[in-house]
């Protein structure tokens, strides 16, 4: 990425760089929520956890800040080679852990990692596997990752694994002969692209991070045009805000306009592989590879040498024109910063819920991470009642007493996770208790207040179910503004085993 433009545009650096700097971590649109959820299951859950995102969705920036979140008892291994072999996997997390494979006390090298493994669980500690990339992991690589996961003692495990990966790694896990490997998987998230709403906070998000303090230097069509050709994959973006500021500067302009982002589109080489119809998420690489490999300079001069063509009389190519509207989108609401649900939408397209059983089942749990309700307008009024409605606090602490009712359950149980509030404050807190109750008029809300790393959080959860089944599918039934959102299924177990490991 370029930094002629840092002056130009007041920023203290380049904004749009495609390299995973924390600093730039964007937590609208789930993002937040969705590592909250990472952290959660890698403290309460025990088993492989996978992470399925498109090429350029944000992975490796996730798995980065996942690695700067983690709590200080956590021991965290950072894979992100994924061509390794099965010994050369073992030697690495042994050479990151310290271990002497060939000690004569360990006859393996699996045995002297397990013992290892055990010494730090003794300890107090928990040690974890972050593997990149691990949709280009060979079968043999991920079969010595099942024999990892078996490490254990006789009630816990000794190391969880985090698998990120493309689509990909979906399609090698349910190959038969993985089957074995697959079973062990105890959640899958799904990492999406950014809803067409939340681009315009993307982008600003990223600017302010970089210093920009002045007026938002995108017009509302530039925004519109980024969003529809990146398809909302953010690596996208950042090339073509990227391109689209320096195309601006070049013409001695403060404002980005359609135009700056055409010439970023076909600089980039994404006007060729751009689609009509609607944002699908599954995006080819090879523009974007071959993006990165432009010269900023050599674009810039080219834009100053098209300046001078305008101006003795010389034509312009013409662009390609505008694609056709579709579909009518609904309004879109402007996000809460302190909203942080552990949900995330499918591609527009796909309204299909994809709950499954909770964690303590063999089947893994589908969460996704972002918040398509924001995009369906208000939610339905509440059923009409002859009872008066409650006092908006008393509300609040009713949900909260439920919860603790609920807790305090022998019996097992299941419910569904719709949304979670960080730093929440009481009224944001109502606020968001209503707009789920008045989407679920007839179903029991629960409210647990819990903390991570001193933030407090607000979790909220409907319903009572005898099963993950039943829970699954009252899942299904949910109105759209919650449904599209794949809340997640939660048993009674993991909950209580949650709230009692606070951290």
């Amino acid at each position: 990425m370029t930094s002629l433009y840092i002056d130009h545009f007041g920023l203290s650096e380049t904004p749009f760089s495609i390299t995973p700097n924390p600093h730039f971590f964007f937590a609208g649109s789930g993002r937040g929520s969705l590592l909250e959820a990472l952290r959660y299951a890698l403290q309460s859950e025990e088993g492989i956890v996978t992470v399925i995102g498109e090429v350029g969705s944000g992975k490796t920036m996730l798995c980065r800040m996942l690695l700067e979140r983690l709590p200080p008892q956590i021991d965290a291994i950072y894979l992100a080679n994924p061509s390794f072999s099965r010994d050369e996997i073992l030697d690495a997390i042994a050479h990151d852990l310290g271990v002497s494979p060939g000690a004569a006390s360990a006859p393996t090298k699996l045995d002297a990692l397990n013992r290892e493994l055990i010494a730090r669980y003794g300890d107090g500690r928990r040690v974890v596997l972050l593997v990149d990339e691990a949709h280009a992991m060979p079968p043999e690589s991920l079969e010595e990752i099942r024999l990892l996961s078996n490490l254990e003692t006789s009630r816990h495990k000794l190391l969880n694994i985090v698998l990120f990966g493309q689509p990909e790694l979906a399609e090698t896990l349910a190959r038969p002969s993985l089957r074995q490997l697959r079973e062990r998987v105890v959640q899958r998230f799904e990492l999406g692209p950014l809803p067409a709403g939340e681009v315009r906070d993307y982008l600003e998000f990223r600017l302010r991070a970089a210093g920009h303090r002045g007026a938002f230097p995108f017009s509302r069509q530039a925004v519109a045009r980024i969003g529809r050709v990146s398809g909302g994959l953010t690596r996208r973006i950042n090339i073509l805000a990227d391109k689209a500021l320096l195309s601006c500067f070049a013409r001695n302009a403060t404002r980005v306009e359609t135009e700056d982002v055409r010439r970023a589109e076909r600089d980039a080489g994404f006007a060729a592989t751009r689609s009509a119809s609607a944002p699908r998420w599954r995006m080819l690489a090879a523009a974007t590879l071959a993006a990165i490999a432009l010269g900023g300079a050599a674009f810039a001069l080219g834009l100053q040498l098209g300046q001078r063509q305008s101006a003795t009389g010389a034509a312009a190519p013409t662009p390609p024109p505008e694609p056709a509207a579709a579909t009518v989108l609904a309004p879109v609401v402007a996000p809460d910063p302190n909203r942080a649900d552990i949900t995330e939408p499918p591609p527009p397209t796909d309204d299909a819920v994809a709950g499954d059983p909770a964690a303590t089942t063999d089947a893994p749990i589908v969460a996704t991470a972002a918040d398509a309700g924001r995009a369906a307008g208000s939610p339905p009024e509440p059923a009409a009642t002859t009872a008066p409605p409650p006092i908006a606090g008393d509300r609040l602490a009713h949900a909260e007493h439920a919860f603790a009712q609920w807790l305090a359950r022998t019996d097992e149980g299941f419910t569904l996770q719709i949304a979670a509030l960080r730093r929440p404050d009481e009224a944001t807190a109502l606020r968001e208790l209503a707009r789920i109750a008045a989407a679920l008029p007839d179903m029991e809300l629960r409210v647990q207040r819990r903390e991570s790393d001193g933030v407090p959080i607000l979790v909220f959860y409907a319903g009572d179910f005898a099963s993950a089944t039943a829970a699954r599918q009252a899942a299904a039934q949910l109105p759209d503004s919650l449904r599209n959102n794949q809340p997640i299924i939660r048993s009674l177990g993991a909950v209580r085993s949650g709230a009692g490991n606070r951290t």
